[in-house]
């Protein structure tokens, strides 16, 4: 094979691609391709969602709980049809990156914050990124852990990159218990579990911005917990878990807060959370952790199947998996 046949890295492409006239183009259409889907996340609500708050306003109880719910979903019409934020917190960014062997992981991080840099001097997303120490605000939203980033290796098939923006707000009222729990009289079970899920929604109250969807984690070490929790709220809402018995009690812990009386914003009704996605973790015997990742209305997630060859957009979908 001559040297100019074998497959080679151009300096910016998170692929290695054989010559080609148009492989200089490739590091600038994904850039453009996950400029794209940040500006989805930001100003599009998915249709299930909106869908579901449209029908909490149809439904309500309360005359004021109707207002609040119609309001958010003018809002977020109005957001999609102008490509403008739907919420002034844009959040924390993290991105699921699920990619065929022979990828390089560090080239895909660079353009995801390379798009992150753009989408925000755009306006899609706010200056919304503080450093730990000093507290100097980073104009570009790029820093260490800013924004986050997990991949994952599969057998073959297009790049998924998923992505899920989280205010402040709902982070703070995410939480985690140690089973058991004598305050809640919560025991290492499924009641238990229970429990905790709807003690966290008590908690919350309408600190968040209830109404709000659920992702749970049952097990895992408490790192583990916060991360696998936080990946169910990609999930879409009528997604099920495949467990019967979790799905068995996402149905329950849903039909159960809505009848707290907590409602949108914490004024009252019968729509309190929108959505429930629970998963489970291997354990050791000493731990046994339920992590709750609360998410505000806005629950903002998108997913985009990438061609490696181009770094152009295939589809657009949704992620369906406990």
């Amino acid at each position: 094979m001559n040297s100019t046949d074998s497959p080679t890295i151009t300096p910016h492409s998170p692929f290695p691609i054989p010559h080609s006239p148009g492989s200089a183009d490739l590091s600038a259409n994904w850039v453009s391709t996950l400029v794209d889907l940040v500006r989805r996340t930001s100003t599009r609500l998915p249709d299930d969602v909106l869908d579901a708050l449209r029908k909490g306003a149809e439904t309500a109880e309360m005359p004021r709980a109707a207002t609040i719910l119609s309001t958010i979903c003018q809002n977020a019409d109005l957001a999609a049809r102008n490509a403008t934020p739907m919420c002034q917190d844009t959040g924390t960014l993290t991105f699921w990156v699920e990619h065929p062997a022979g990828v390089s992981q560090r080239r895909i991080a660079e353009a995801i914050r390379e798009a992150v840099a753009a989408a925000t001097q755009r306006g899609f997303l706010r200056q919304n990124t503080i450093l730990p120490v000093d507290g100097k605000s980073v104009p570009e939203n790029v820093a260490d852990g800013a924004p986050a980033i997990h991949f994952e290796e599969i057998d073959d098939g297009p790049v998924r990159v998923s992505l899920l923006l989280k205010g402040g707000g709902c982070e703070n009222m995410s939480c985690q218990y140690s089973l058991p729990d004598a305050s809640l009289s919560a025991g290492r079970d499924l009641a238990g579990v229970r429990a905790c899920i709807l003690h966290a929604v008590w908690r919350a109250q309408g600190m968040g911005c209830a109404p709000g969807v659920l992702g749970v984690c049952i097990g895992g070490d408490r790192a583990e917990g916060y991360l696998r929790a936080k990946r169910q709220l990609l999930r879409p809402l009528d997604d099920e878990s495949s467990d019967p018995l979790l799905a068995g009690l996402e149905r329950t812990v849903l039909k159960e807060a809505n009848t707290l009386g907590i409602g949108p914003m914490g004024l009252g009704g019968n729509t309190t959370l929108l959505g429930v996605k629970i998963a489970g973790a291997s354990r050791l015997p000493a731990s046994f952790f339920v992590t709750v990742a609360y998410s505000c209305w806005a629950c903002r997630r998108q997913t985009v199947d990438i061609d490696p060859a181009t770094g152009l957009a295939i589809s657009e979908s949704e992620v369906r998996h406990d």
